[in-house]
């Protein structure tokens, strides 16, 4: 029996070439999850996004935002979850919330918060010119049963109203979906993903759970600043990210200066170097805190 050498050795190449990929990637997981300490970092996470001011530019932005990081998730092979997606007026969504599951996906996303810049020629302007678009993501811990946030029933104002997402026929012909307002704060959430108005006032309530967790986490920062006489100059709508289409192509970030020139790979989801310079700076203290005109 004749052995074919050639083909053995190209079989052996490729499994040696997928091995040393998947060690790779094995080797930047361990880095990662070294500077991963934090008491919710290994926790799943909740996230949002929504688009800034402008309209349907925005409105596009924010759903490819959106696609991107759902497209990162399965390249993490974590599991996710729509609980609420308000398309918008004529292209985009006007918001989205998700609940992202797996190892340190809280840790890992949460280097994305922040608003995050678009440039490019519009596709909705006939004459074909550069628009500027914004987008945030803002991201919290999905919190264990244990975690004591009390909230009450008198806090509370609980809207039901018909689902404006696909879901199927049920879900669209009855009031299953739930709007829960926070009296105290103010913050509304909203859950439209079940059929059941019971689980999706669940759903609802977990994540107003994470938002008045960070905020009491960010007062209690605040306290500390002020006790400390720490003074930060914050700019509302500063970018932490642009992704730039035109008049290059070129992706870059503001806090870390790492930038690649491939943009429609990282819109794609490949975020993990983005991911991974970010800790690696802030592990080391070394963020930038001003944002360059690029």
């Amino acid at each position: 029996m004749l052995v074919d050498w050639a083909r053995q050795g190209e079989d052996v190449t490729g499994d040696l070439e997928r091995g040393l990929e998947t060690f790779g990637r094995d080797i930047q997981t361990g880095e990662i999850r070294t500077m991963l300490g934090g008491e919710m970092d290994r926790k799943n996470a909740i996230i949002t996004v929504h688009p800034g001011a402008g309209g349907t530019e925005s409105q596009d932005w924010a759903e490819m935002l959106l696609r991107m990081y759902i497209r990162w998730t399965e390249r993490r092979g974590f599991k996710r979850e729509v609980i609420d997606l308000q398309p918008g007026d004529e292209a985009g969504i006007k918001s989205a919330t998700l609940t992202i599951a797996g190892d340190y996906a809280y840790g890992l996303l949460s280097a994305e918060a922040g608003v995050h810049r678009l440039v490019r020629i519009s596709p909705f302007d006939q004459a074909a010119r550069r628009h500027t678009s914004f987008a945030s993501l803002y991201v919290w811990p999905e919190l264990p049963d244990d975690i004591d946030i009390e909230i009450e029933e008198k806090d509370l104002r609980i809207d039901t109203f018909r689902s404006s997402g696909a879901g199927g026929q049920h879900v669209n012909v009855t009031d299953s979906a739930v709007r829960i307002t926070h009296l105290p704060t103010g913050i509304v959430v909203s859950c439209q993903n079940e059929r059941s108005q019971h689980k999706n006032r669940a759903s609802g309530m977990k994540v107003l759970k994470a938002r008045l967790y960070d905020l009491r986490l960010k007062e209690q920062q605040a306290k500390l600043d002020q006790l400390g006489g720490e003074k930060k100059d914050i700019a509302f709508g500063s970018q932490i990210r642009s992704y730039v289409l035109h008049p290059y192509q070129m992706v870059k970030d503001h806090r870390t200066k790492y930038q690649v020139g491939d943009v429609n790979r990282v819109l794609d989801g490949d975020l993990d170097e983005f991911i991974k310079a970010y800790l690696m700076k802030r592990a080391l203290g070394k963020l930038e805190t001003t944002i360059d005109d690029e």
